[in-house]
């Protein structure tokens, strides 16, 4: 069964939080049309004081809904675009894709999952506490990132609330998710 998108959104200014909009035009190597994080070179602010120059892999912020769900059992209140992704999810395992899967969304857009967004301190500021709550320990004790994942625009297209997302996975071996 497919995903689905809950929620797409963007915002032209760096703000932690984005605005939900109806549809996004998601643009092939670019990103987001009129997001503050679109282009072929890094935008993160943290990202570009250490090297303008890199390439950004992080060009589209994908979060599954079902984290709300897991931080409102732990007190917190949190929406979709909320926490700055452009494309809110359900119904999909996202943390559990490997690196180079690619998410066909919609009718033409295609995406190529990255990495993990790292959560930041910026978290904390949006409702006190939520850094931790959405950081876990694995077996071995690894850190565990729950605040989404982030992708690169292979094919552009329009993507809408209600869109299937379907993926495709990478020929094995599976790389697993780093923080990117």
């Amino acid at each position: 069964m497919p995903g689905k998108v809950v929620a797409v959104a963007k915002d032209a200014g760096h703000n932690f939080a984005k605005q939900i909009v109806p549809e996004i035009e998601i643009i092939a190597g670019f990103g987001v049309e009129g997001d503050a994080h679109n282009g072929k070179t890094v935008k993160h602010r943290s990202r570009v004081k250490v090297d303008p120059t890199q390439a950004n892999l992080r060009q589209v912020h994908l979060i599954h809904s079902e984290l709300f769900e897991e931080v409102a059992e732990k007190g917190f209140t949190v929406s979709p675009a909320d926490l700055g992704e452009n494309i809110t999810t359900r119904g999909i395992d996202l943390l559990g894709l490997p690196r180079g899967t690619i998410l066909k969304i919609g009718k033409e857009a295609q995406l190529e999952v990255t990495g993990l967004r790292n959560p930041c301190a910026q978290i904390d500021r949006f409702q006190k506490g939520l850094l931790a709550a959405v950081l876990d320990k694995g077996a071995n004790g690894e850190l565990i990132r729950k605040s989404g994942i982030m992708a690169i625009v292979l094919q552009g297209g329009t993507v809408r609330t209600g869109d299937n997302i379907e993926a495709e996975l990478p020929n094995p071996p599976f790389l697993p998710l780093e923080r990117v």
